[in-house]
């Protein structure tokens, strides 16, 4: 690909099976999570079976999350282009894990706020960035947007 407005910012997760549904729903900004109905407990990352009860993926199901969450864990990469990041344009930024209500944690990116405002406890919901093919990749900002 050629450097132009239209290349990629950042790495662009590759789409698998069990992944699908997940990167499809992205398309509508739509936030899924697999849910186990044998155990009833929420998979995240998606899955071919419940990483808890071991059942495969008849009792595994696609619910629609709230989009809403809290900071569990966060670090600021304060030397972006030493790690490779072609996505921050050298510029500090935060990488975190996010707990959803709905009891899953997931790796994500907080944007909105100055990586150093990022704090454990901080009520965060879902944005989005699109990506090159049309879907969307799922980012969190404090609760409110942007300087919340």
């Amino acid at each position: 690909m050629t450097a132009s407005s239209s290349a990629p910012t950042r790495f662009e997760p590759p789409v698998h099976p069990e992944s699908a549904a997940f990167w499809e729903a992205t398309r509508q900004g739509h936030l899924l999570v697999q849910w186990c109905t044998a155990c009833d407990r929420g998979v995240f990352y998606p899955r071919v079976f419940c990483p808890r009860c071991g059942a495969g993926a008849g009792p595994l199901e696609w619910r629609r999350a709230s989009g809403r969450g809290t900071v569990h864990a966060a670090v600021v990469e304060h030397r972006p282009d030493a790690a490779g990041a072609r996505f921050s344009d050298g510029r500090p930024y935060c990488v975190a894990l996010v707990d959803l209500e709905e009891g899953v944690r997931m790796l994500t990116n907080i944007v909105g706020c100055p990586p150093g405002d990022v704090v454990c406890g901080l009520s965060v919901s879902v944005t989005w960035e699109p990506l090159s093919d049309g879907r969307q990749l799922p980012l969190f900002e404090p609760e409110g947007g942007a300087g919340a």
